[in-house]
């Protein structure tokens, strides 16, 4: 795929992804988890297990194989950004629903 697609597309398509997938779970985890009392830390450690998780088939990609690493390396950063951005503004977003 990296061959026909430029990084920067690769990227994106990644980083908005990760961004979509986690920031919406997210904030619908933290509803069901406010509806019974869960505590809040707990949630946020299951998504940053959850988003390291959802990073390594690529991080796997860039260590064995070495003739794709252009392509794992692009994905991994696009994953990586969108996910962190996600679980940064998704508790913002949660706290303003009143969720938190």
């Amino acid at each position: 795929m990296g061959e026909y697609l430029p990084d920067y597309l690769i990227r994106e398509q990644a980083a908005v992804g990760a961004l979509v997938v986690f920031a919406v779970s997210r904030i619908i985890f933290a509803a069901v988890a406010c509806d019974r009392g869960w505590r809040i830390p707990i949630v946020e450690r299951c998504f940053i297990a959850a988003a390291a998780l959802y990073c390594v088939p690529q991080l796997f990609d860039l260590l064995i194989h070495a003739y794709g690493t252009r392509a794992a390396f692009a994905e991994l950063e696009g994953k990586v950004a969108g996910a962190a951005i996600a679980l940064f503004f998704a508790p913002i977003v949660g706290h303003k629903l009143g969720y938190e």
